[in-house]
């Protein structure tokens, strides 16, 4: 009993150290969108007032949606913020829902981990290559904007793990 009491608290535990990291990431990632509106409006007034404009600075604007989106998946996720049909959801009982929550965590850390494990070559590619844009002027290195993929989704797979432990945590009668 004790030990099984133990386990709980070691669960609930890393799951709250896993919260805090994603909930780190998530605010640090807020910034980008930020960064993503000042380069737009850069953009603009660069293009239509003084028709200037580099190829650098258009490309930056589609690298930066690949933290935003991959990153900000995980505080999406986190926050009850992801897509879920709540229609039937919200109809289900609680210990239904839990088990739904359960099993789509479950399922997210399954996929995450297979996106993970292929996405590695894909970048390990770009990196042995030293890929950079095709367009004179763009933006070197595209390995980096690449390595957001597994990244992304490691970050994922353990806010996954923890909500799973949430889940299975309400499903054995223990408050969150």
């Amino acid at each position: 009993m004790a030990d099984a009491r133990h386990r709980r608290r070691a669960a609930h535990s890393a799951a709250a150290r896993i919260e805090r990291l994603v909930d780190v990431i998530g605010e640090w990632t807020s910034w980008i969108a930020l960064v993503i509106v000042l380069l737009m409006a850069c953009a603009v007034v660069l293009r239509y007032f003084f028709s200037a404009g580099t190829v650098w600075e258009q490309e930056l604007e589609w690298h930066l949606l690949s933290p935003l989106i991959l990153f900000g998946m995980s505080y999406a996720l986190r926050h009850g913020a992801h897509v879920r049909v709540d229609i039937l959801y919200a109809r289900f009982p609680r210990r239904t829902q839990h088990a739904v929550d359960l099993f789509s965590a479950l399922l997210t850390i399954a996929v995450s981990v297979l996106i993970v494990w292929y996405s590695l070559k894909y970048v390990g590619q770009a990196y042995s290559i030293d890929e950079g844009s095709p367009d004179p002027g763009g933006i070197p290195h595209r390995f980096v904007l690449k390595a957001f993929i597994p990244a992304g989704f490691a970050i994922l797979a353990l806010q996954a793990a923890a909500a799973a432990m949430h889940s299975a945590g309400q499903l054995r009668g223990r408050r969150r």
